[in-house]
C-alpha cells in the first residue's frame, strides 16, 4: 500500500480502523464523527477523498446506492499489518484513550466503565461460564460486574459477530481514570505475569512495557499460553495477569482512599498498594515514588485459554454504562442470560 504520504497513511488506517469496528457499513458524516472522537480531524469531503483511495486499492467497497462503505477482507489484513512503526507506544495510547472516555463517579456510582471484550462460540458460552466462575469468585479479576451480548448484539462499540457469544470483564484502567479525576496523577509502567505463592503476591516473572509494545501485553501472554490463573485458583500458587503503576508518594493517602471506595462498587481492581519509596514485587522504586499492582482483568479469559476453550480475548476495547453491567453469578444461574445472552437487569444500580 503506497500513498504519496505518510499523513494520508495514517488517515486512511484510521478510517479503517473505525469501518473495522462497526457491524454495518458507515459514510462520511458518521465516520468523521466517530474520527473526531479519537482525535482525528477529518472533514467528510477529505473523507470522500480518503474513500476513493481506498475502493482503489480494495481495501473497502461502497454498500448499497449511499456513500456508505464497509471494510473488506483485504482490508483487515491490511489493517492488521500497516503502519508497524506507529503501533509501537499503541498499548500506552489506549490506556490513556480509555482512561479519557471512562466518566465512573464513584458517588453515584454511575457513569462509563472500561471493559475487555471477548468472544466464544456459543456451543461452549455455558461451559466457559462455569471455567471462569471460580476465577471470578477468588476475586482474581477487576470486578465480578459483567456484560453478556449474543451475535449481533453490540457490547459498547463493539459487535459480536455471528456464531459467538460476547462477554465484557471490567478493565484496571477504571482504577487509573477514578484517581486521575481524584487528582491522582499515575504513570501506567507495563504488565506481567504476577507469581502468586500461598495466595500472595511475590514477584513479576514476565514484564511488557506498554511504551514499547504495539500489542495488548495481557492478549500476548495469553495467547502464549503463559498463565496458569485456574492453578493459582486451586493451589494458591501459579502466574496470573497484573498491571504495574506507579503514583507520587504525596497521594498515597488519597489513593487508598479511592480504592476502598471503589471496592465498595464492587470495582477491586488493586492487589496491593506498595510503601513509599520501596520495591514492590521485586520492581525497584524511585525516590518519594509508589508502586501498585493491579489485577489483570483478562484473568478469568486466561483461564479460559489454560482448559483448551477457543476464545478470542480484546484487551482495553471499548466502554459501557455502569448500571448495563449484572453480577456474573446472575449470569451463570440465569440459564435464559446464558443461552440468549441478551441485557441483563441492572444489578449494578446502587
Amino acid at each position: 500500500m503506497s500513498y504519496d504520504t505518510q499523513d494520508v497513511e495514517r488517515k486512511t488506517y484510521s478510517i479503517l480502523r473505525v469501518l473495522a469496528n462497526s457491524p454495518e457499513p458507515l459514510g462520511s458524516i458518521v465516520i468523521a464523527r466517530k474520527l473526531q472522537e479519537l482525535g482525528v480531524d477529518l472533514g467528510e469531503r477529505a473523507i470522500r477523498y480518503h474513500f476513493k483511495l481506498l475502493d482503489e486499492h480494495g481495501l473497502t467497497r461502497l454498500a448499497g446506492r449511499r456513500d456508505g462503505r464497509e471494510i473488506t477482507e483485504l482490508g483487515l489484513k491490511e489493517l492488521k499489518q500497516g503502519l508497524v512503526k506507529d503501533k509501537v507506544g499503541l498499548a500506552i495510547s489506549r490506556i490513556e484513550l480509555l482512561a479519557f472516555r471512562t466518566t465512573f463517579d464513584i458517588d453515584k456510582r454511575s457513569g462509563l466503565v472500561p471493559v475487555n471484550i471477548s468472544f466464544v462460540k456459543k456451543q461452549d458460552f455455558a461451559k466457559a461460564l462455569r471455567i471462569m466462575e471460580p476465577v471470578i469468585s477468588s476475586g482474581l479479576c477487576v470486578s465480578n460486574l459483567v456484560k453478556a451480548a449474543r451475535s449481533g448484539e453490540t457490547i459498547g462499540d463493539i459487535s459480536v459477530p455471528d456464531g459467538k457469544m460476547g462477554l465484557a470483564t471490567v478493565c484496571s484502567i477504571v482504577v487509573n481514570s477514578t484517581l486521575h479525576r481524584a487528582g491522582v496523577p499515575m504513570n501506567s509502567k507495563f504488565a506481567g505475569l504476577l507469581q502468586i505463592e500461598n495466595r500472595k503476591p511475590k514477584r513479576f516473572v514476565e514484564i511488557i512495557h506498554y511504551a514499547g509494545c504495539s500489542l495488548d501485553p495481557s492478549e500476548v501472554f495469553i495467547r502464549a499460553r503463559m498463565t496458569s490463573v485456574s492453578q493459582a485458583v486451586k493451589t494458591g500458587s501459579g502466574n496470573i495477569l497484573a498491571n504495574y503503576r506507579e503514583i507520587p508518594a504525596i497521594c498515597r493517602p488519597m489513593a487508598q482512599t479511592v480504592i476502598s471506595r471503589l471496592a465498595g462498587a464492587r470495582l477491586n481492581g488493586t492487589l496491593l498498594v506498595g510503601h513509599v519509596s520501596e520495591p514492590v514485587c521485586e520492581i525497584p522504586m524511585e525516590l518519594n515514588r509508589v508502586g501498585m499492582v493491579l489485577v489483570g482483568g483478562l484473568n478469568p479469559i486466561a483461564a479460559l485459554e489454560e482448559s483448551g476453550i477457543e476464545v478470542e480475548a480484546h484487551a482495553m476495547s471499548t466502554v459501557v454504562d455502569y448500571h448495563d453491567l449484572i453480577e456474573f453469578e446472575e449470569l451463570l444461574n440465569n440459564s435464559r442470560l446464558v443461552s440468549a445472552a441478551p441485557h441483563g437487569p441492572t444489578t449494578a444500580k446502587s
